[in-house]
């Protein structure tokens, strides 16, 4: 099933096959994407599918008067990635979601990432609940088809922004369509320029071969709004010459912290 082109998941070209409680299937076209701030290609989009089929699980779940909100995003996937995801770039990756434990208050659901008979990675999404705003209403209707045309920056509305040292950051400019149903940047989105400020901040002036993304662990903290002085920032941690550890933020328009990120990355 094609999402509507006016929400976050058309907007990147997520297609849900299998939509239920018990598991999710669905999948995003990863081929060709660069990092917005290195050139180099990323695998970012694998951090929206996975919000996507995980969280979906999670929501699937939910009682009547409920409504879920991501805590926590885990990914695990093989550095190799986006090489083996560019062997076959016009085939999307697929993610299979299924939940785990028992729902109570907080949810976890997992998936496994494929790109044809390559398992990519594996990745986790915890949820809390909440009740249902009462004003929520639903995405209005739009056309389906295709992703739009453009870099994945020009989809995400994330521009370069000034950093000093080795710090690498984007500006998050406002879009409705990137807006979740409570008004704030998509989950995944967000997860996605994170995972971009963080590699390019532990690749930055390197010359040797690239360090690339093994594991991002995010905890989304308090809702994050796009705007002019919203922003992601990546710091490194520790960068040797076969690894490094870089840190993420994501910093609302009043200069709160609202989601944290964590990435480790491999030559």
């Amino acid at each position: 099933m094609p999402h509507p082109l006016n929400t976050p998941l058309g907007r990147f070209g997520i297609e849900t096959s299998v939509d239920g409680p018990a598991e999710c299937v669905a999948s995003i076209p990863a081929g060709g994407m660069v990092n917005a701030l290195t050139g180099a290609p990323t695998i970012a989009p694998l951090a929206m599918l996975v919000d996507h089929a995980c969280g979906l699980v999670n929501h699937r779940r939910r009682d009547g008067d409920e409504w879920t909100v991501s805590s926590e995003l885990s990914l695990e996937v093989d550095p190799d990635a986006a090489a083996i995801i560019a062997e076959a770039p016009d085939q999307p990756v697929i993610a299979t979601g299924r939940p785990f434990g028992t729902k109570i208050d907080v949810a976890l659901a997992l998936c496994e990432l494929a790109h044809r008979d390559t398992v990519l990675g594996t990745a986790t999404v915890r949820s809390f609940y909440i009740r249902t705003p009462g004003d929520l209403e639903s995405f209005s209707e739009g056309p389906t088809g295709p992703m739009p045309p453009g870099t994945l920056a020009d989809r995400m509305r994330v521009r370069v922004a000034e950093s000093g040292g080795s710090a690498r950051a984007l500006v998050q400019d406002a879009d409705p369509v990137l807006n979740n149903l409570i008004g704030i940047v998509h989950g995944g989105v967000s997860a996605m320029a994170l995972e971009m400020v963080a590699s390019a901040a532990i690749n930055a002036g390197r010359d040797d071969e690239p360090l690339r993304t093994a594991s991002l662990r995010i905890n989304f903290l308090r809702p994050f709004h796009s705007g002019a002085e919203s922003r992601y920032v990546g710091t490194p941690v520790r960068v040797g010459r076969g690894s490094g550890v870089g840190e993420a933020q994501a910093i609302g328009p009043g200069g709160a912290t609202a989601i944290i990120a964590r990435l480790t990355a491999y030559r």
